[in-house]
């Protein structure tokens, strides 16, 4: 098994209309089970007049089946006084686990699951592992701390060995430490981890601490051309970026490096109108809609994320026949200041251009999305950092003739900003303050 290409060949590799097939099929037998035991759906399909008898295909599903969101289950939860926001489709005495979201974009949402041997989100994983190149055998670096449920089973279901590390904010030395030690073959690092081991490179030879690994795995953000590059070629590990697909699961790069596969098998995804709810055209930009193929416990159905993607249902060049999504940004994130639009994208390249700042380490401050003063937090490097009166100057200088706006901003040691992350999942790009 440890020689060959895929984890589950025979799921990875289905054709097309079989994924279809799997999809319809899941979905019928959901829409029922949903109906009978969640009041937030029941109340919601009411409202509509649709009952789960009126549907008997994909067609009909995406026709009749009303969109959800974040604010709707909320709302329900607020009114009806339900933890679960009404969603819960089994007894409580029947969960095996509440995990939680990272709480980046509000406050966190909880996840209900049903699990035997490992949850559903942590198995479906194990496909993205074995691309990277985790086998049995091999040492893996666990975080310690967890969202979404705890990695280790599904670690030792591949027939890994699991370290554990302290690997939160300010201890990456010590981690490092760990990695010389133990000789892993893969760990996985959040966007503010990068940045911290970014600075420890100017004294640490990290091409020589991660000699051993196969394969690192980055999420919680974006990684940057700049970012991905110097993991690549100046600490010679190969990275895999993963992402969210919906709350329904992951969707992570394979070794092509095009696009996160969306496992069809778990999630039915669609591509629709951000200010609508017609689907988009193939290969155009809309919102990512998913509905949970594999939690019986209390599944997503018709999900609008506000994550906006490009998706293609092409053959990737791996082989494998799912889905792949290319992540464009989220709704909401575009900034309108005195009437000229920004985008997170024109800040970040800006922040990045300038060595004491090219960690990238910046928020966007604003109390709506239509603004008078693009303010601005920006991490720097103290080591490197001379003269802030000037950097400072030189900053707003590049940012107005990127943006066409004079912005405000607000300098703080990277330390300082990345303090303010509530979880090292995730650094919050858009704060109210």
């Amino acid at each position: 098994m440890s020689g060959r290409r895929y984890f589950e060949p025979e799921v990875e590799l289905m054709p097309r209309r079989e994924i279809q097939a799997h999809q319809e099929r899941r979905i019928l037998e959901l829409l029922p089970r949903a109906y009978e035991n969640s009041p937030f759906y029941r109340e919601l399909w009411d409202a509509h007049g649709v009952r789960p008898r009126d549907i008997g295909s994909l067609d009909d599903f995406r026709a009749r089946i009303p969109f959800i969101d974040k604010d709707m289950i909320r709302e329900f939860r607020a009114r009806r006084g339900d933890s679960f926001g009404g969603m819960l489709c089994v007894p409580r005495e029947q969960l095996t686990s509440i995990t939680s979201s990272s709480g980046t974009t509000g406050d966190p949402e909880f996840f209900a699951e049903v699990w035997g041997d490992a949850p559903p989100l942590v198995t479906a994983q194990l496909r993205d592992l074995w691309e990277i190149g985790v086998r049995p055998g091999d040492r893996v670096m666990s975080p310690v701390g967890t969202f979404r449920n705890l990695m280790d089973m599904g670690y030792q279901a591949l027939g890994a060995v699991v370290v554990t590390a302290d690997c939160w904010l300010g201890n990456m030395a010590s981690f490092v430490e760990a990695v010389r030690r133990c000789r892993p073959a893969y760990m996985q690092l959040m966007y503010a981890q990068v940045v911290e081991l970014e600075r420890l490179s100017e004294t640490c030879d990290l091409k020589e601490a991660f000699s051993s690994v196969k394969g690192v795995s980055c999420a919680g953000q974006p990684l940057s051309r700049r970012m991905r590059a110097m993991i690549t070629d100046e600490w010679g590990v190969q990275v895999h970026e993963y992402t969210s697909a919906a709350d329904t699961g992951t969707a992570w790069e394979c070794r092509e490096r095009d696009g996160f596969h969306l496992w069809e098998d778990t999630v039915f995804a669609e591509c629709v109108d951000p200010d609508g709810n017609g689907e988009v055209r193939a290969g155009h930009v809309g919102e990512l809609v998913a509905t949970d193929l594999d939690n019986a416990a209390a599944p997503l159905i018709r999900y609008r994320s506000e994550d906006l993607v490009r998706v293609s249902k092409e053959t990737c060049g791996c082989g494998r026949t799912h889905a792949r999504m290319w992540v464009a940004g989220r709704r909401g994130d575009e900034t309108i200041v005195g009437g000229r639009p920004v985008v997170l994208r024109d800040i970040w390249q800006t922040v990045e251009d300038h060595p004491e700042t090219s960690g990238g380490v910046f928020q966007l401050v604003r109390g709506q999305r239509e603004v008078e003063t693009l303010r601005v937090r920006v991490g720097y490097d103290p080591a490197i950092t001379a003269d802030l009166a000037e950097l400072n100057a030189r900053l707003a200088t590049a940012l107005r003739e990127r943006t066409g706006v004079d912005p405000v901003l607000e300098l703080y040691t990277e330390e300082e900003l990345m303090r303010t992350a509530r979880s090292v999942a995730k650094f919050p790009r858009v704060v109210k303050d």
